[in-house]
């Protein structure tokens, strides 16, 4: 049977922090209370403008994540360069070293992650990055669209990892994500047939969950938003208990 890792995102901690421009509530300390659940370890996604994660909290999950012998997963833009006090994202895992970095092609105007990486003009400096990256991680990992061509993109980039964008799949009601999961499963046969370590993530939940795990396939889901979010309602050890009991 696949094993299922969850890595919690924290950057929804990192933006009600920065609300009021204090340390409250901490980063470290909500990250240790997730520890105490059987996380693999935590992600952070750095944006250049800082609005929620900063360069030192990279720095400080990282190093409570190697003490704690846990992994973390950096995302964010890897042409991201060093602007104020944000380090630059190439910077960030030269310092960490993190187990795994994932590579995300947003800009500051998104909102969010809205979609995966395609070809164009900059994939001759992204194969450079990837192999640069390649030297301080276990898995640098490219954030894609659920499609064989965005897989193939992949290899062809040279990457030993890959996230699949699920905010797609998620907007869907529970009938039509019965049809869209056939749909992925043969999508991420085809990913591990080609020895790609298999991560999925975007507007994961407690609902939408379940059905991606039962395919026994997906190696590591990781989720921030939804959990800080059911935390408010149900608190955080019930609402990590309940992700756990799925992913086990």
């Amino acid at each position: 049977m696949n094993k299922t890792n969850l890595s919690v995102n924290l950057n929804k901690i990192a933006l009600l922090r920065n609300a009021r421009g204090s340390d409250y509530p901490s980063l470290v300390n909500f990250a240790k209370s997730c520890m105490e659940h059987e996380i693999c370890g935590l992600t952070l996604h750095p944006r250049s403008d800082e609005r929620h994660a900063l360069s030192s909290d990279v720095l400080d999950l990282a190093t409570l994540c190697k003490d704690n012998n846990l992994e973390f997963n950096i995302e964010g833009n890897p042409f991201n360069i060093e602007k104020g006090s944000f380090r630059g994202f190439e910077n960030l895992v030269t310092d960490i070293k993190p187990h795994q970095a994932t590579l995300v092609p947003d800009e500051d105007n998104q909102i969010t992650s809205d979609h995966g990486w395609i070809r164009g003009a900059h994939d001759k400096e992204l194969k450079l990055i990837i192999e640069r990256l390649s030297e301080d991680c276990t898995f640098v990992s490219m954030f894609i669209d659920a499609n064989i061509e965005s897989v193939d993109y992949a290899l062809e980039m040279g990457v030993n990892a890959v996230e699949i964008y699920t905010g797609p799949y998620a907007k869907l009601n529970k009938d039509e994500r019965v049809l869209r999961i056939e749909e992925m499963h043969e999508i991420f046969k085809y990913i591990k047939s080609n020895n790609l370590k298999l991560n999925a993530g975007h507007d994961l939940n407690l609902e939408n969950l379940p059905d991606l795990i039962d395919l026994n396939i997906i190696d590591e889901v990781s989720i921030g938003h939804a959990i800080i979010t059911e935390s408010l309602i149900h608190g955080l050890d019930n609402v990590l208990s309940q992700y756990i009991k799925i992913i086990r």
